[in-house]
């Protein structure tokens, strides 16, 4: 029941805090890179690394991992936001491969400063 709670806890902060970076930085995506969903997504990728690296009790792992950046990072909004500038083939090719080789780095780098 305590891992429920802390996946809980974790997934409700999550959610809200990337609701408010997307309605201060995404403003109206249409045409334009949704510099929100970018951010929480590379942030989260780094969040996730360290904390796959860094010896923290489960607890910790259910509420910060699992939770609080399941909710916190978000593939469908990002897989939305690609077909929404897939008119647009330059900023849709930037913006997947800064979210997914970003990301990649980022969650390398995370992990690495966490040993």
């Amino acid at each position: 029941m305590t891992a429920i709670v802390a996946v809980s806890v974790g997934g409700f902060l999550g959610a809200i805090f990337r609701f408010y970076i997307a309605q201060k930085w995404n403003g109206n995506v249409e045409g334009k890179i949704p510099f929100g969903t970018l951010f929480v997504n590379l942030s989260g990728s780094f969040l996730l690394g360290f904390i796959a690296s860094y010896s923290l009790n489960e607890m910790y792992v259910l509420l910060l991992g699992t939770g609080f950046l399941g909710a916190f990072t978000t593939f469908s909004t990002l897989n939305k936001e690609l077909v929404t500038l897939q008119k647009l083939p330059r900023k849709w090719i930037l913006y997947f491969t800064i979210t997914y080789a970003g990301g990649l780095c980022l969650a390398f780098l995370g992990y690495s400063i966490g040993k």
